[in-house]
């Protein structure tokens, strides 16, 4: 920094003493302070003395460079203590994995104020991650934090809702593993964890998902029993027991088609008609007769698709042009389908990915398309598998209303 120790000092001093001059708070940041207080603890500590009489109101130990373990942490943080009267505040890096673990052994061993970022965003492989911090210390640590008069089990009910915005509002994905707020995070796939977590939500959630705005999800799969897909019907309002025959006609029919490359982890809408199938209800709704598409590249830039459909029945055909293929086939279908069933007008998309799942010769790899839907009151999502992705994307959007249509039917009965 090219002063001398004693400059130094003198510059903190001099710095916070003209900020609280002009009726400012001051909250000193400690820069490299763990390293610092390993290479000379004589020295850091007379720096934080020096903040403290200057009139800082926190001082605030950072790992800057995130090396630090939490055993080291925590023994620092409690030398301090015993030096400053002051409240002390953390600041802590990810580089080692560790920023949330070094947070929290800081308030075990004093600290009273902790910065952080919403996901851990930030310098490298992030700060502190406040929607891992924040459940502990309110659920596990009984500590009253955040400035709301909410009682202790609503305060954290938008978490989710809040780091999906961040996540969004940043374009930095969130991780379905994210502890607490992930799509997985209270997600349970295994055949045995779903009927032990029917029994006993305890043996494999570690809190209630609710409060922090998230969910059980029962994952329907090629390991899961019956337990999952009496769970799953329950959710449309239907009551099935373990040995009722669609029970088991529904799991082995996904078991089937999970072996041949489909995969039905949170794919709802797929999963809820295999059992309505199994349960005789008519699912070929909307029944394909024959479909193409166009994209025209030059002069006039052109992407169409036509397609024709027997609805209940009836035979009625729609066009669609869009941005792409699979926007131009979505378009054609609800072209033909609102003719006949207005009510679906409500449906949207609001989610689309694919995944190759086998690379196969040149380009004929086959793939795996999910899709998510929404009619403003409930989401569900379908998945198909084909080695023509816009094959496999119109049998996804064809499950995608469907779907709605005989959820709207059991509903109204």
């Amino acid at each position: 920094m090219k002063c001398s120790l004693e400059e130094n000092l003198e510059t903190i001093y001099n710095s916070i003493d003209y900020l609280k001059k002009h009726g400012l708070k001051v909250i000193f940041d400690a820069e490299h302070f763990f390293d610092g207080y390993l290479d000379d603890p004589s020295y850091a500590i007379e720096v934080l003395k020096t903040a403290e009489q200057a009139g800082a109101e926190v001082i605030v130990l950072a790992d800057t460079n995130g090396g630090n373990l939490p055993s080291t942490i925590a023994r620092i943080v409690s030398n301090v203590k015993t030096v400053i009267k002051k409240k002390i505040g953390i600041h802590t890096h990810n580089d080692s994995g560790l920023a949330v673990a070094n947070s929290l052994v800081s308030v075990e061993a004093g600290v009273r104020h902790i910065q952080g970022t919403i996901n851990g965003l930030g310098e490298r492989c992030g700060n502190a991650d406040l929607v891992q911090i924040l459940p502990p210390l309110i659920f596990k640590m009984g500590y009253n934090v955040l400035r709301t008069n909410l009682p202790r089990e609503e305060k954290l009910k938008k978490l989710r809702e809040i780091s999906t915005y961040v996540s969004e509002a940043s374009s930095i994905p969130l991780s379905p593993y994210h502890p607490y707020v992930g799509e997985y995070a209270f997600s349970h796939k295994g055949g045995v964890h779903i009927d032990a977590v029917l029994k006993e939500k305890k043996a494999y959630e570690h809190i209630d998902p609710a409060l922090v705005g998230n969910y059980t999800r029962l994952v329907v799969s090629d390991q899961a029993g019956r337990s999952a897909i009496i769970q799953e019907a329950s959710y449309i309002g239907l009551k099935l027991s373990k040995d009722h025959p669609a029970v088991e006609k529904a799991l082995q029919e996904i078991k089937e088609r999970e072996a041949k490359g489909y995969r039905f982890d949170n794919a709802t809408g797929s999963i809820r008609l295999t059992i309505l199938k199994a349960l005789g209800y008519n699912i070929d709704r909307l029944k394909v007769i024959s479909w193409r598409t166009f994209v025209e590249k030059g002069p006039t830039d052109r992407v169409e698709a036509v397609i024709t459909l027997q609805v209940d029945g009836d035979i009625v055909h729609g066009i669609g042009h869009g941005v792409g293929p699979v926007h131009a086939l979505d378009l054609a279908l609800r072209d033909a389908v609102l003719r006949r069933i207005p009510y679906l007008e409500s449906v949207r998309l609001i989610n689309y990915k694919v995944s190759v799942v086998d690379a196969g010769e040149g380009t004929g790899a086959a793939v795996r398309v999910f899709i998510e839907f929404t009619d403003g009151k409930s989401r569900w999502a379908c998945t198909a598998y084909s080695r023509n992705i816009l094959e496999a994307s119109l049998t996804a959007l064809i499950e995608g209303y469907t779907y709605k249509i005989l959820i709207h039917e059991i509903q109204t009965i």
